[in-house]
Formats: structure tokens, sequence, C-alpha cells
């Protein structure tokens, strides 16, 4: 049997940074040596196990199993939901549809940086507020992609775009999960998250323009993306505060999305022929740079045609499925509570049992939950198939096409692997408990270092919610210890998640499958960085201060 320890060097401070080195590794495999990412997700796995085995005591065999289970869990779920994400958009390229999704979206407007604010935060709000788990920037990527946009800005503008709804994605299963753990009510969480999360998503749509048009841009089209942004971070709070935690991002992103259209009416973009062009010669200048994308884009036509109704209601006939199949699998209790019934909960042979967590007793980490049907890579694989026959697409062709996105993604396949078996090795060695209670340490400062602890769980495994499970009750200790409200600080670790996904290597390299760029995940990762490091420092600002009485007022 294996406990971790906290200090197994005997040095706290010495024994985190040592912690480190697999997170160190890939951020430099990355983002310095610009390594693609299988690469650098497979050294930095193999550094991962070498510091369990050698320093953090962990015997080979369970750090070799935990890594198994980890890898596992990279390819189902999660590579699973990217796969069927990425099928039924091609699904609907195939049967010609989505010429038609792309009209109705110019029915709204045909400026491309309106297209991004709508299908990239709005919708893809909306899809990660029902599915999560790299669906909204494998869906929207290739949505940016066929309205125009260069493929290295359309991956950086689409992980941009997924941070502002990814506290209360998944119907809010980060949330519950930290209270859950905590055992402080996750309604109270969630407020709490709605009073953070909100003064980040505002400037959302403002930043999206930014990356993708410049200074120009964001003046030519700011009066649209402040009203986009505000009524998303109003409704944000509102609901989180008030209304529904689960529906938080549903009631978001379907409200920011119909301001935005009504907006649209009275206020018209400037210069948008020239942003354009803009657009164009970006896209010239990314592949004379090497950034060609793999993405077949012949089928879409130069000149985008008007549909009529019956063709607006064909276009986007597959996305309300997937927002009407998810509603009911996430909310509606019958359809739920079935779905989770079917879900096998499988103790990982040779590693339950024998890894124990710090109460001594099995590490649920060991328990892998097997969800074939629960699964949102599932359920968008069923949406997938009612919409090739409501399409008429030849099941042959349709399943063609399944294992051609196999083949397409294969290399994503080992990337999300990798980076989930090094997660896995991380957390039951115990380097990551050390590196969070090593920056637990500091006292009340905590307080402006708490969302870094979030950032750094959700930026190793990609997901907000398994950073709550690493770190929501180390939170409310340290924050208990320190004299600090125990509800803020695991709030801040959710607020701190959302801006650590879009360095993810998990969702970096979903990003660049989404958008044909394969291989270049290190390019993403060095846009990328600047805008998860800035925004990280105005939730550390933000949280420290809400610890204080500057900014506590603001609190539910």
């Amino acid at each position: 049997m294996f406990q971790p320890e906290i200090a197994p060097l005997g040095s706290l401070w010495l024994s985190a940074l040592v912690g480190l080195l697999p997170l160190l590794t890939i951020f430099v495999l990355l983002g310095w040596l610009r390594w693609k990412a299988h690469a650098a997700g497979l050294v930095a796995l193999l550094v991962a196990l070498l510091v369990a085995i050698f320093a953090f005591k962990m015997p080979a065999g369970l750090a070799l199993l935990a890594a198994t289970e980890g890898a596992t869990f990279g390819i189902f779920p999660i590579t699973w939901i990217v796969l069927c994400a990425v099928w039924l958009y091609e699904i609907t390229v195939v049967s010609g549809r989505f010429e038609d999704l792309r009209g109705t979206f110019n029915l709204i407007s045909d400026d491309p940086r309106i297209l991004a604010v709508l299908i990239a935060f709005c919708f893809g709000g909306l899809l990660e507020a029902l599915a999560g788990f790299g669906a909204p920037v494998a869906i929207t990527g290739v949505m940016l992609m066929a309205v125009g946009f260069p493929p290295l800005r359309a991956a950086t503008t689409v992980l941009l775009a997924n941070t502002a709804p990814v506290a209360f994605g998944a119907i809010a299963i980060p949330i519950i999960t930290a209270g859950n753990l905590t055992g402080i009510d996750y309604h109270s969480i969630g407020a709490y998250v709605g009073h953070q999360t909100p003064l980040i998503a505002w400037a959302v749509p403002l930043l999206l323009v930014l990356v993708a048009d410049g200074v120009r841009g964001l003046k030519e089209t700011w009066p649209v993306l402040l009203a986009v942004g505000l009524s998303f971070a109003v409704l944000q709070w509102i609901s989180s505060t008030w209304i529904s935690v689960e529906l938080t991002d549903v009631i978001a992103s379907l409200g920011a999305l119909a301001v935005g259209v009504l907006v649209l009416r009275v206020v018209k973009p400037k210069g948008t022929e020239a942003a354009k062009e803009r657009l164009l010669a970006t896209r010239e200048a990314e592949t004379a740079a090497g950034y060609v994308s793999t993405l077949d884009l012949s089928h879409h036509e130069a000149v985008v045609r008007r549909p009529d109704r019956k063709a607006i209601g064909m276009a986007l006939f597959p996305y309300l499925l997937v927002i009407v199949v998810f509603t009911i699998a996430k909310l509606v209790p019958v359809a739920s509570t079935f779905l989770a019934s079917t879900d096998l909960k499988i103790q990982w042979p040779g590693l339950y049992g024998n890894v124990l967590n710090a109460a001594g007793k099995p590490n649920s980490s060991t328990i892998y939950n097997f969800q074939w049907l629960s699964s949102p890579g599932t359920l968008l694989l069923l949406s997938g198939i009612v919409v090739a026959l409501v399409y008429r697409v030849p099941m042959l062709e349709a399943a063609k096409t399944f294992g051609r996105m196999v083949h397409k993604l294969r290399w994503t396949f080992l990337t999300i692997a990798s980076v989930l078996a090094l997660a896995y090795v991380m957390n039951l060695s115990g380097q990551t408990i050390t590196v969070g209670t090593w920056i637990a340490s500091v006292g009340p400062i905590f307080a402006f270092l708490s969302p870094t602890l979030g950032w750094i769980g959700t930026a190793v495994t990609g997901s907000d919610t398994s950073a709550n499970a690493l770190f929501a009750t180390l939170q409310q200790t340290a924050a208990t210890n320190a004299g600090i409200d125990p509800t803020l600080l695991v709030a801040a670790n959710t607020s701190g998640g959302v801006v650590g996904k879009m360095i993810s290597p998990q969702n970096l390299a979903i990003a660049a499958t989404a958008v044909g760029l394969v291989g270049k995940e290190s390019d993403i990762f060095r846009t990328a960085i600047r805008w998860s490091l800035g925004l990280l420092l105005v939730l550390c600002i933000l949280v420290g201060l809400q610890s204080t009485p500057v900014l506590s007022w603001m609190l539910p």
C-alpha cells in the first residue's frame, strides 16, 4: 500500500519544487522549445513517473498503473467527446448543410468579428453549459474557420472564449464537486463564483476582437461587444446568486446571444469589408509562416448563399438537437437518473485499495467511471446519427467519415492520453497536493494566491472539476487556518481554473485539431499563455481584495 507524504524529501518547499518538474517540463517543451504536444506530453509523463518513484517513494508498479488509468480516462471520455463533436460537424459538411449555417449567421451579421463573438462566446458558452470537456472548442473552432478565420487566430479565439463559462460548465459540475468535497452548500459556492467570474466575462468579447482584429477592430465594434459581454456577466451574476447555479451558463449564453441580435438591429459595426480583407491578409501571412490548416475547406462556397426559412431550420437543427438532448440528459430527473445508472464503476485493478488518501482510505480517483451511455461523447454520437438520418446522409458515408476522423485525431488521442496519465501520476503520488500545500503555507496573503491553485489544477488536468477535486478541501483548510472565509477560497479555486483551461495541453490539442493545425500546439500555447496569465493576475487581485474590507462588500 502507498500513502503519499506531504514532504517526502523532508522539506516542503524542496518537495514542492521537485513536484513541479513535470509541469515545468511540459511548459518548457511546449512554450520554449516548441515540441509537438504529444512528444512534450510523453516526456513530461516520464518525468512525472521518475519523480513519483524516486522522490515521492511511490512503488513503480503503482505509478505505472496510475498512468494507465489516466491514459484510459484521456481516451474515454475525453477524446471520445472530441471525436464525436468533430464528426457531428463533418456530417453537416458532407450533407452540404453547413453552408446554410454560414448563411444563417450572416443574416445576423456579415462581420467576421461579430460572428466570432456570437459563435465562440455565446454559442460556445451554451455548449460548455451543456456538454463541456472540450466540445465547445472542437465545434466552434471549425465554425470560425468556415466564416473566414485563419487557423492560428481561430484556435486562440476559441480558447479565450472558452474561459467565461467554464466554472458553471456541464451543469455546474465543478461547483457541485467542490460542495460535495468540502461540505459547503454548493449554492453558496456558486454565488461566490458568480461574484468573481463575471468581472472577467464582461471583457471577453472585447478581448476576442482584440485578438481577431487588433485595436482598430475594437474601436469599430465595441458597442455590440460591450452589450454582449455585460449582458452575459449580469445574467451570470443574477442566475448564480438568485435563480439556478446549474442553469447559470444556459441563461447567460442565451441572454447574451439575444441581446447581441437585438443590438445589431440598431448598431451596425464599422469597417466590415476592411476587416475581411485584413483577415484574408492574416491567413496569407499564416500560410507563409507554415500554419497551413489540414481542414478541407474546398467544399465551402466562396459566396455565402442566403438561406430561406426551411434551410435556416435545417442548418440549426443539429445544434438545437444537441441542446435538447443535453438538456434532457442533464436536467430531466428521470433521464439523468437512468443515464447515471448505466455508468460502470470500475475499481482499477492493482491500484484500488493500494493507493490511500490523506485519511488512510482508498483514493476515490482509483475508481474509473466508464460512462458508456451518459458520456457527452455518446450523446453527441447519437445526435450525429439522428442528424445523418435527417440530412439523408448514407450510413456508409457517415461511417467512412467517422473513420477518417479517427485517423485524423490519432496524435490528439496520444497527446490527451499522455497528459491525463501525467495528471493521474502527479495526483496519486502526492505531487499535486504537495505543490498546493506549499503555496497555501504563506498565511493570510494566500488569498491573493488562491486562484493560482485552480489555475495549476486545470492547466494540468484540463478540467475545472478535477482542479476542485484536487484542491477544494485544501483551500478550505488553508482559509480556516488563516482566518479567511472558506467559501471565498473554494470559489477562487473554481474561478482560477476558468483561466487555466486555455493553456491545458488537452485543450490545446483539441483546438489544434479543430482548426487543422495538429503539431502546432506549442505555437498556440505561446499565444494563449499571455492571456491566461494576465487574466489570472486580475483574478488574484480581485480575490485578494475580496478577502479584505476593500471589496468584501461585493460578496453575497
